[in-house]
């Protein structure tokens, strides 16, 4: 994950919820449920009460641990969605959903965030016929996103086409007749996307 060191469980024990950072082992072997508390020696010991910061914080760390991008690239997405005109949280969520290491994911190619970056980093796939190894790329409606002939059968692809059941593609996602691939067929709507994140939270955070 980018930006972080941390084993991924922990970070989902530190925001106490599940994130659903490690693929399919989250969905089988899952330590948060386990451990529903804060790692550490007191993780648990009462929690004190959250500040309204506090609150705020935690919210923004959360969509970037989920997204896994660093703090300048994501404050770079803030100041991209406040030049937008519609709502600002909203905004937000659609540009880190359009990231192509998310649709990569999204598509079933890839179990987690973590590994659709990797897989995008190895050039396993193309936009529009053309290799692309950016996982921050941002796709438009219109655009296609494929696996490349020779990486179709490679493991991590075929065994997440398999966990689709868990996850089932989202509705602005279409495939591709014919091909091993799919079309960003509009805009995510906010019902597709991360029920986890209170995106009002992080607009409040940077408004400060």
């Amino acid at each position: 994950m980018a930006g972080s060191s941390d084993p991924v469980c922990r970070i989902c024990r530190r925001e106490g919820d599940k994130l659903f950072l490690k693929g399919e082992k989250c969905y089988v072997k899952c330590v948060f449920e386990r451990r529903p508390y804060p790692p550490g020696q007191h993780g648990q010991a009462r929690r004190r009460k959250v500040s309204d910061y506090g609150v705020q914080l935690r919210a923004k760390q959360r969509a970037r641990k989920i997204y896994g991008v660093q703090e300048i690239q994501f404050r770079n997405y803030y100041d991209y969605a406040v030049a937008r005109k519609g709502n600002t949280g909203l905004e937000l969520l659609r540009r880190l959903e359009l990231r192509m290491d998310n649709v990569v994911y999204r598509a079933g190619f890839a179990s987690s965030r973590s590994e659709a970056r990797q897989l995008v980093t190895h050039r396993h796939f193309a936009v529009n016929g053309h290799v692309a190894n950016v996982p921050s790329m941002a796709l438009r409606p219109g655009d296609t996103l494929a696996v490349r002939a020779g990486s179709k059968d490679i493991e991590p692809i075929s065994r997440s086409q398999e966990m689709l059941s868990y996850r089932p593609m989202p509705s602005w996602l279409e495939i591709v007749a014919g091909s091993d691939g799919v079309r960003v067929s509009d805009l995510p709507p906010r019902e597709d996307m991360e029920t986890a994140i209170e995106e009002h939270l992080i607009v409040e955070y940077y408004s400060r």
